[in-house]
């Protein structure tokens, strides 16, 4: 008898535009959870970020460092730390002017506010001017470092320094210098109430708005970066 040959049907994949599938969703009161959470969690941040920031925690220094680009208020604020303290010495920091430098005798914000702190009646001989070197990123450290060298190369030992610094820029500040002079020196730091805008209502005025923002960003990027002289 011949064989039959049997030819298997062959199967094509089904094609399936849509399916059916389960999804959690939020019921209302878990909604209101949601929202009375955020709530309370921006009310906290808009209470306490600017304390935060505007960190003030100053230590028995020998040596003042301030940051020369501040304002004329904040070295105001700057002269009384430095009246009622017991400074040897004054050190300004700052990197290079970028507007206006060929219209002044001063080439760099260290030399600026030294002068600015000499007219409010700060002796001329506690003051010493580290200025800062061009750099693109990173200010803040590039002027750490920069005293950082300048303590290398001079015979003057300092144990203990407070750095004055402006309003929410404090606590970002003082992480950059306390792991550059670490472990030698030991690092307060004092924060300048600012003038532009009331820090108990921040987010009423725009320079506060972005201030604390921009503040609070950069702060987050240091806490990620290892800062070493």
């Amino acid at each position: 008898m011949p064989t039959k040959i049997r030819y298997k049907k062959q199967k094509f994949p089904k094609i399936r535009l849509i399916k059916r599938q389960e999804m959690w969703m939020f019921t209302l009161q878990g909604w209101v959870s949601l929202f009375a959470t955020a709530a309370i969690l921006l009310l906290f941040m808009i209470t306490y970020i600017h304390p935060f920031l505007a960190v003030t925690s100053p230590i028995k220094a020998d040596a003042l460092v301030v940051e020369g680009w501040l304002s004329d208020e904040a070295l105001k604020q700057a002269v009384g730390e430095i009246s009622t303290g017991s400074y040897r010495q004054i050190f300004t920091t700052g990197g290079p002017v970028e507007r206006g430098s060929y219209l002044i005798e001063y080439k760099n914000f260290a030399e600026i506010a030294a002068a600015t702190l000499k007219e409010m009646g700060v002796p001329k001989e506690k003051l010493v001017v580290v200025p800062t070197p061009k750099v693109i990123r990173d200010r803040t450290h590039a002027s750490a470092v920069a005293f950082h060298q300048w303590l290398s190369s001079s015979n003057d030992q300092l144990e203990s320094v407070n750095l004055f610094t402006n309003d929410a820029h404090a606590r970002r500040s003082w992480l950059i210098y306390k792991q550059v002079l670490a472990p030698k020196i030991k690092v307060g730091v004092i924060a300048a109430e600012p003038a532009e805008y009331d820090p108990k209502k921040w987010w009423v005025s725009s320079e506060g708005v972005r201030t604390v923002i921009s503040e609070a960003i950069a702060y987050i990027y240091a806490l990620f970066v290892k800062w070493k002289a």
